[in-house]
């Protein structure tokens, strides 16, 4: 799956959310994207498999202490 990196570390907290779904949104079936961020986004998978379950893929590239980058595709 090729990726597009989304650095949302520069981004104030309360757009972050709004800017990753908005990307994910834009997706076709097949495509995905880098997210790069400061924490762990877990709350956000759990939000993603509570609006989008089935639709989307996440795997953990990297995991911290300072960065985590997760490969975020839309599989339906």
């Amino acid at each position: 799956m090729a990726t597009t990196p989304l650095d949302v570390r520069t981004e104030p907290p309360a757009r972050r959310h709004e800017l990753i779904f908005k990307t994910f949104d834009a997706l076709a079936r097949g495509e995905g994207f880098e997210l790069i961020n400061d924490h762990d986004p877990k709350p956000l998978y759990y939000q993603l498999e509570a609006e989008q379950t089935g639709k989307f893929s996440w795997n953990y590239l990297e995991r911290g202490p300072e960065v985590w980058r997760v490969e975020i595709g839309r599989i339906a």
